[in-house]
């Protein structure tokens, strides 16, 4: 087979999920600006098949309603690459099928289902042996950081030859602001002026009675990443400065899950005794959160542990102050350009956040260096990364094709 036309399929299923569809949006996006003659196939759910539209011809989706939790997965979804003579397959999430035929790749973004799951014992080990499998079957196993690298290097020692460290990129929308809705064409488009960027913004303001300064969170609301002691952080903090002037009315907005999913997280606001002034918004339109992110008097991600840590790069990107944890991957991703804390210790949680609200020079510093952090990462060299090794996996493939 000539490297130079591989047949690469793409599992694009969870488009929708928080992290992983942000990851799967712009690798695929990056993958079409490199321009290879390449041809993909992108599977994904029915419902899902406009996300795609805008892809070259070289880009065909797939619609294929099974999800990757079914049982079945295991036997129609090899069924499926093996009749699109697939010569490459990724697998952009940890659950890979056990009958999937290789070559194939598999990216790990975190290994927070084997540390943080609550499920019964059986299904944790139905779970776990479904992850190693198929890792140690998988050709390539990327690592969105050097923590996840280790972390898999750890789980699957006989693995480590086959990891490769390809970090993520925070989507390219958080800093290049879209025209307003029809405005142009895609060919013509050009960025929304400031008047319109102030317009958008009064908008979102008016809509959401945001009248007030706010601390930000985005991001799932699961063990890891440590709700219940940011708002016990943010009780503190905000009983310190009841008698600053700027920051006397000071809010905590938390965007993602209902809190209603979320008992200890509802604890935790009557508990410290913040119902009047903790926000709740669930899940919102990616240009609300864009707008959110940017009127943030600081973004706070207090996580236990992540795999690479997008969403303080985002807020980063936006030109808004972080104060994020001295654990996990987090550091190595945030640099030098955020506030560390410890986030098992309420009290620096809170220390990390009067720093950065009551110190002006602080402030304008991590904002300048967040911006230069969060330019440091490139989906055009995500995308590069990842062809590399499609074709290194490709160029393995007798006739093209590979049996199990």
């Amino acid at each position: 087979m000539n490297i130079a036309g591989l047949n690469i399929t793409i599992d694009a299923r969870r488009i929708r999920d928080f992290g992983v569809g942000t990851y799967i949006r712009n690798l695929l996006q990056a993958l079409a600006a490199a321009g290879t003659d390449h041809h993909y196939h992108v599977i994904c759910s029915p419902e899902d098949t406009r996300q795609f539209a805008d892809l070259p011809a070289n880009f065909e989706t797939v619609v294929y309603p099974r999800r990757d939790s079914s049982r079945l997965d295991h036997f129609a979804l090899p069924r499926l690459i093996r009749r699109l003579r697939t010569d490459v397959t990724h697998i952009p999430f940890h659950r890979v099928p056990l009958l999937l035929d290789k070559p194939y790749a598999v990216t790990i973004h975190d290994l927070s289902s084997l540390f943080y799951d609550d499920a019964s014992a059986l299904l944790h080990t139905v779970r776990g042996f479904r992850l190693r499998r198929g890792l140690e079957r998988a050709d390539g196993i990327i690592a969105v950081s050097g923590a996840t690298q280790r972390d898999v290097m750890n789980l699957v020692p006989k693995a480590a030859a086959r990891i490769r460290l390809i970090y993520n990129a925070p989507d390219p929308l958080f800093v290049q602001r879209r025209p307003p809705e029809g405005a142009l064409s895609p060919g013509s488009a050009v960025a929304a002026g400031p008047q319109d960027a102030a317009r958008e913004r009064h908008r979102i303001l008016e809509r959401y009675q945001i009248r007030y300064p706010f601390l930000l969170y985005a991001g799932s609301i699961r063990p890891q990443k440590n709700i219940p002691r940011l708002i016990e952080a943010f009780a503190v903090a905000r009983s310190s400065l009841e008698n600053h002037g700027g920051f006397r009315d000071l809010r905590l907005i938390i965007i993602g899950d209902e809190i209603s999913r979320h008992p200890d997280v509802r604890r935790a606001v009557i508990h410290s005794r913040v119902e009047h002034c903790v926000r709740f918004l669930g899940f919102i339109p990616f240009d609300t959160l864009r707008i959110f992110h940017e009127l943030a008097t600081a973004f706070v991600f207090p996580s236990l542990y992540e795999g690479f840590g997008l969403p303080p790069l985002e807020a980063m990107a936006s030109g808004t102050p972080v104060i994020a944890s001295a654990v996990s991957s987090l550091p190595e991703v945030v640099g030098g350009a955020a506030m560390l804390v410890n986030p098992e210790n309420v009290f620096d949680i809170a220390r990390g956040i009067t720093e950065v609200l009551l110190n002006d020079g602080l402030r304008a510093e991590l904002i300048v260096r967040g911006r230069k952090q969060a330019a440091s990462f490139s989906w055009a060299r995500t995308a590069d990364e990842v062809l590399k090794l499609y074709e290194e996996l490709g160029a393995k493939v007798p006739n093209g094709r590979q049996s199990t």
